[in-house]
Formats: structure tokens, sequence, C-alpha cells
């Protein structure tokens, strides 16, 4: 393998040194020094949230499940039949419910911003998924690439020698048919 990260990148990457990338470099540098890249990424992220992360990605998780929709339905309707039928002219709030639609327009006013906030962070850890992901893949290419290198020079000095094997034993062919032919002619 290649002793320096200008040689690697030459050879593998086709560039200069000058025009790697932080993380081209350092899978230049893990590649040489012959240690491994991948890590998980997902205790990083979780390492960084604050409460209101985990807070918001909580509220998100659970808003977005068929449980509360469920749920949520249910409330509606035991909300308009309790209001309709049960209370009738004590009903707290009447038919065309206006406490529930004030009820409901801030439910959605707070969960909506909530969960384009995890979607959000959502968003940010994919792109450091890929990024790794990424790092990881081009690692292994550059691996792949040097083992298919040292199995063609593998390869190559095998061929040479066989081919000065070969030669070998073509001489000796010849060294034993000029003593046959020799022990003819004198017969």
């Amino acid at each position: 393998m290649n002793k320096t990260i200008e040689d690697m990148a030459n050879r593998w990457l086709k560039r200069k040194p000058d025009g790697l990338s932080a993380l081209e470099s350092r899978v230049l540098q893990s590649t040489l020094e012959r240690t491994m890249i991948s890590k998980d990424t997902n205790k990083a992220v979780a390492f960084h949230q604050t409460f209101g992360d985990r807070l918001a990605d909580t509220i998100a998780r659970i808003g977005g499940s068929w449980s509360f929709i469920l749920t949520f339905i249910g409330f509606l309707i035991l909300w308009t039949a309790g209001n309709v039928w049960l209370l009738s002219r004590a009903a707290f709030d009447p038919y065309p419910f206006i406490f529930l639609n004030l009820v409901l327009s801030m439910v959605a006013a707070l969960q909506a911003p909530v969960i384009m906030m995890a979607q959000n962070r959502q968003t940010e850890r994919d792109r450091i998924d890929a990024a790794h992901d990424y790092e990881v893949n081009l690692k292994a290419e550059i691996e792949i690439m040097a083992l298919h290198e040292k199995l063609d020079e593998l390869r190559h000095s095998q061929i040479i020698g066989m081919r000065d094997e070969i030669a070998r034993v073509a001489e000796q062919v010849k060294r034993i048919d000029d003593i046959l032919s020799k022990q003819r002619t004198s017969s």
C-alpha cells in the first residue's frame, strides 16, 4: 500500500491532496493507519439534543401515531355526543361547538410547528447519516481498489515466476534433447 496520503490521493481519487475535502482526507488517513471509520451517528446526535429537542420529538412521535389519532377521534365523539345528547340544554359547549373549535385550533397551532421542528432535526440527522455513509463507502471502495491492486501484483509475480520456471524447464528439456541426440549419433 502507498505510504502517504498524497500518493493515495493521486492513485485512488485521481486528485491532488490540496483538492481533497476534510472528509476525503480523513478517509485516506484512516486507510493509511488501517483504522475503522464507521461509527454510530445516532449516539452523536442524541448527545447534542436539548430537552426541547427531545420534547418536540416525543410530541411529534405521539402526535403522528395511529393511537393518538384514534384517541383524538374518540375524544371528539365523546365531546360532541356529551354536548348534544347527554347534556341537551345544560350543554357545556352547545352545538356549533365554539369552545371545541378553539381547543382544536390551539392544538393544531402548537402541534404543527413542533412537528416541523422534529422534521427539521430528522432532516439534519439524515444529512449526517448520508455524509457518514459516503465516508464509509469511499473507504470501502479505496480498500477494494487496494485489494485488487495487491491481487494483480501477486498474479503478476506468479506469472513471472511461472515464466521463469517454464524457461528453466525448457532449458533442461533442451539439454536432455541435446544429450539424447548425441547418444543417437554416437550409437
